[in-house]
């Protein structure tokens, strides 16, 4: 086994960043997490600042490790996963960002995929990337900062630019930056740009071609679980192996210890994505599911997984708080939602950034829908808590049309597992027994998972296996008729969002 009793995960989100250290037990035993400003220069554009996320990256390491008394003696190796999606383009003389990093819910880039798109549809990459063309992948990203930033294009010919998702920029931080840093990706994570092969996991020159993106600027894509480089910085884990990469949906499935065909998780976070593991087959889709790599665990093949991605869940109720003030913080909006019997015909339907799987409509905008003078918070908290609910079981449908194998139980896990009026609200909606497990956080346990792999702290599938635990269950108690209602004024109000952004605005 590896020297230290503990391994270190970095867990850079959407909303924070986090760092969790867990035992091989796969129990958590310390962690430190600090939020970051959400960027919104206009609608429908979504920017976070890399460099502050690099700084609070830093600073929650060290206040992982102080909670707990720990060193770097302690830690065996670092294992980093991340929201994906969302691109960095840097300087690779200075070490810093031309721009803020463009985040996988901003919409700038629709007419640029539509452009992409008039040659052979919005599927035109699908065969190739198990991908539409979306403003959500980051491809597109870096086509716009090198069309808006001055000078950016030719720089990036020239060899001067780097791109990365999060993970490639935390990364290359910790590995020194502009003094030497590492500049990689795993396919996890690469299967997200609308830029890889899935079958070879290779870039495809064409697309980047198509795109005008110079294969120079493209991070090298390692396997999921293998020692890559050593800590540079920061300096109290400096000398650790960063052994393991996962984008945060990928390493919730690891954590989840769903690692055979035919296992899903749900993750309610951000948003909401439901993996379906689909072993070594490529399973594309034609029901608005997404194809990617679930994980690659060093020389191994390839395992695959069927996608349903739900932007706007538990941002939804953090808009409340911020924008609305409608809640004080996030556990709020439940106790507000315990004081109704139901929705009182209330619908929210939070689509900000448009509509992802399965609808994939970037034209649709949010709603409140069935409103009358009886609603009162306590149906709007409801209402906001059950679109995150509605929203999966679109997925989850089109999932089990897809498989033709219904679920017949789902894992779930994320921050917003821990609202029990949701989980059996999900329960109820889908008609199928929702689990939660002992560990919640299974996002920075699976990116722990890998890493610890790589350098033998775990010694394969059967620990991930033994170590995960059912925390509770909720069983479907909703009759299919109420079931059948509320999914039909669901659907009423989704349809209100469609068409509410012209193609020349």
């Amino acid at each position: 086994m590896a020297e230290g009793n503990f391994i270190l995960s970095i867990d850079q989100g959407t909303t924070s960043t986090r760092a969790m250290i867990f035992d091989h037990s796969g129990l958590p035993v310390a962690s430190d997490q600090i939020e970051h400003e959400q960027i919104f220069p206009q609608a429908g554009w979504v920017e976070h600042d890399a460099e502050e996320i690099w700084i609070n990256t830093q600073k929650v390491i060290t206040g992982a490790l102080a909670k707990n008394e720990l060193s770097s003696d302690n830690i065996a190796a670092v294992g980093i996963t991340n929201q994906r999606e969302t691109a960095v383009v840097w300087d690779r003389t200075t070490g810093l960002p031309i721009h803020n990093a463009i985040v996988w819910q901003d919409t700038r880039t629709d007419e640029l995929c539509n452009k992409y798109a008039k040659d052979g549809g919005v599927e035109r990459f699908k065969e190739r990337t198990g991908l539409p063309l979306a403003p959500y992948f980051s491809g597109p990203k870096v086509r716009w900062i090198l069309d808006n930033v001055p000078g950016a294009q030719e720089k990036a010919e020239a060899g001067d630019l780097a791109f990365g998702n999060m993970e490639s920029w935390v990364i290359y931080k910790l590995t020194g930056g502009a003094k030497g840093g590492i500049h990689i990706t795993d396919p996890t994570n690469a299967s997200r740009t609308l830029l890889m092969d899935l079958d070879t996991l290779t870039w495809n020159s064409e697309i980047c071609e198509v795109m005008g993106i110079p294969l120079s600027m493209l991070p090298e894509i390692r396997s999921s679980s293998e020692v890559y480089a050593p800590v540079q910085d920061p300096a109290v884990i400096s000398g650790v192996p960063i052994a393991g990469i996962l984008g945060d949906q990928q390493a919730a499935t690891f954590g989840q210890a769903c690692l055979k065909p035919g296992d899903a998780k749900n993750t309610y976070g951000t948003g909401n994505f439901v993996l379906l593991n689909t072993g070594n087959e490529i399973v594309h889709s034609d029901k608005g599911l997404l194809t990617t790599v679930c994980y690659k665990i060093g020389n191994q093949p390839a395992v695959y997984a069927l996608e349903g991605s739900v932007a706007v869940t538990g941002s939804l109720i953090q808009w409340l708080r911020d924008n609305l003030k409608i809640i004080d913080d996030a556990p709020q909006v439940e106790t507000y939602a315990r004081e109704v019997e139901d929705n009182g015909g209330a619908y929210v339907v939070p689509a900000f950034s448009g509509l992802f799987a399965p609808r994939w409509r970037p034209d649709a905008r949010g709603v409140f829908a069935g409103l009358t003078r009886f609603i009162n918070r306590g149906h709007i908290c409801r209402a906001a808590l059950e679109a995150a609910a509605y929203q999966s079981r679109e997925v989850i449908d089109a999932m089990n049309a897809e498989s033709g194998v219904p679920l017949t139980d789902l894992k779930v896990d994320g921050g917003m597992v821990l609202n029990e009026l949701l989980m059996q609200f999900q329960a109820d909606i889908l008609g199928v027994t929702v689990i939660r497990p002992v560990v919640n956080e299974t996002t920075a346990l699976g990116a722990a998972y890998a890493a610890g792999l790589a350098v033998g702290f775990w010694q394969g599938e059967e620990d991930i296996y033994a170590n995960w635990a059912e925390g509770k269950r909720w069983d479907p108690q909703m009759g299919e008729d109420e079931r059948a209602k509320l999914f039909a004024g669901w659907n009423k109000a989704v349809d209100r969002t469609l068409d509410w952004v012209d193609s020349d605005s």
